[in-house]
């Protein structure tokens, strides 16, 4: 009893497989924990808003409290104090200390009149606008990535369980003609032609399987899951229906969704408020300024004293950096106009591929349910045939060839299509509502 209780405890625990939906997969690959692109957006935008946090700063006010104490001593004359005694053969010392003073003291600075600052800070949120469109264009990229990662996994589901029904049929003919061969009705050269089918339906099996396994890989990996985990998808490979739309409808859609798009345009923003902000240091700025406290040689003779004022600064004359700066800022809000537009381009680009390419997908799948249907068929009709003595055995092994490539082509063509479904849904910025 003692060694199956040690048994047991040194028996490794194998973890159940994970059951995992298209919906669950992304959910897992889009969390603050998940893609590694997802991550990085999101400390972005951390930074950004941090950066917005000083620009904010410079508007409020800054208060500090300082304690000073100090042991000195001095030259009067090397501070231009020279002192000359009334008294004869007296003189007064110029070396003078050492001595003590304490000071405690608060002070207090506030801008009142910094447009540019102001500005500055318009730009920083801006600027966070932007990082939390590129955070949500992230998860919209890794969301349509791990869905392209799920499809080529089910597809090698697919084709792993394709090779095995392949198999299964070859099996079933090799044993047809060696019966056939049995009674007296068939050849040695059919069944060393089915045999060789058999083998090598059998070999595209094996390259299906390690197929599959890499697929399981690479989709663990777009989801930031550890690599030993086993997966078992839920989902099948599928041709669910797509609401119909328009060029102009589609294209609409994008540029209200997508968050590139919507990122990029608050880049834009950014670029031209920051201009702005360097053009507006030509403006003087108008600050306040105050400390209260207390000085002396010592704590019990201290007495209070103060500091008021208002700072006026006007820019007059900086050697041309100013100039330059503006001419510099004023490219880089021109540069992302460039951008802006080129990107809606592309939009519309990718609306249009996206649409023709789902058409085509659509009739793909039309046309290989139909030549699935006709494979199998023929497949039965032949195989009756040679039963019953009217037929050789290679139009079986033909019939049994073009079955094989029906059924690639639909899976093929199930693929494509919902490829084709996830390119439409990222063109218009709804991967994510796509899947959930």
């Amino acid at each position: 009893m003692r060694l199956v209780w040690l048994f047991l405890a040194a028996a490794p625990i194998v973890a159940a497989p994970l059951e995992l939906s298209l919906k669950r997969a992304v959910q897992l690959a889009v969390s603050p924990e998940g893609n590694t692109r997802v991550q990085l957006s999101g400390e972005a935008l951390k930074q950004a808003q941090s950066r917005s946090l000083q620009s904010r700063a410079s508007l409020l006010p800054d208060l500090s409290a300082a304690y000073t104490q100090q042991n000195l001593t001095r030259n009067l004359g090397a501070l231009g104090i020279h002192l000359t005694s009334p008294f004869p053969g007296f003189q007064i010392p110029q070396f003078v200390g050492p001595f003590t003073t304490v000071d405690g003291r608060v002070t207090a600075t506030q801008s009142v009149f910094d447009i540019s600052a102001y500005r500055r800070y318009q730009a920083s949120k801006a600027a966070v606008g932007a990082a939390q469109g590129d955070l949500k264009s992230s998860g919209e990229q890794v969301a349509a990535l791990v869905a392209r990662a799920y499809l080529t996994a089910l597809r090698a589901d697919a084709d792993v369980e394709t090779a095995k029904a392949n198999v299964a049929l070859s099996e079933a003919v090799r044993k047809q003609a060696e019966d056939q061969k049995s009674a007296g009705t068939g050849t040695g050269i059919e069944i060393t032609r089915t045999r060789a089918q058999l083998a090598n339906d059998r070999q595209r099996l094996l390259v299906a399987e390690n197929a599959r396994r890499s697929a399981a890989l690479q989709l663990l990996r777009a989801i930031g899951m550890r690599l030993d985990t086993e997966l078992v998808l839920t989902d099948k490979l599928e041709a669910p229906p797509v609401d119909a739309m328009t060029i102009q409808q589609a294209n609409a859609m994008a540029l209200e969704s997508r968050p590139d798009y919507q990122a990029q345009r608050e880049r834009e923003a950014t670029a031209r408020i920051s201009a702005d902000a360097v053009k507006l240091e030509r403006l003087p700025t108008v600050a306040a300024f105050g400390d209260y406290g207390e000085s002396g040689t010592g704590f019990a003779s201290s007495l209070p004293t103060r500091t008021i004022g208002i700072t006026v600064r006007i820019p007059v004359f900086d050697g041309g950096k100013r100039e330059a700066r503006r001419a510099e800022s004023a490219s880089q809000a021109r540069a992302e106009k460039v951008k802006t537009s080129d990107l809606k381009e592309q939009i519309e680009l990718d609306v249009r591929l996206a649409l023709d390419a789902l058409r085509s997908a659509e009739e793909q799948v039309k046309v290989s349910r139909e030549g699935l249907e006709l494979a199998e068929n023929e497949v039965t009709q032949a195989r009756r045939r040679y039963d019953a003595g009217v037929a050789a055995g290679l139009e079986v092994t033909d019939a049994q060839t073009r079955l094989e490539r029906a059924r690639d082509n639909q899976t093929a063509a199930l693929y494509n299509y919902n490829v084709a479904r996830i390119d439409l849904a990222q063109s218009v910025g709804g991967v994510r509502r796509m899947v959930e």
